[in-house]
């Protein structure tokens, strides 16, 4: 699963292909539309790598287990 979680109009300029959207501001409380086992693998991306770190860190305390950092675009 390849998640972006940059703001919307950011996505919408130029993503990832088969990248789902789930701006930071949203992460925590939508994860589990996206990815409701916690063993699925994610691959997070944004802008320079900052975001998607943050949401590395927020997954995994959440319980996600094979969560990465995929850096920026």
């Amino acid at each position: 699963l390849v998640i972006d979680v940059r703001s919307e109009r950011e996505f919408e300029a130029t993503a990832v292909q088969g990248a789902i959207n789930l701006p930071l501001s949203q992460l925590e409380h939508r994860i589990r539309e996206v990815a409701a086992d916690e063993a699925t693998p994610i691959a997070l991306y944004c802008a320079s790598g900052a975001r998607s770190g943050i949401a590395c860190m927020m997954l995994r305390q959440m319980g996600y287990a094979d969560v990465r950092n995929a850096g920026g675009l």
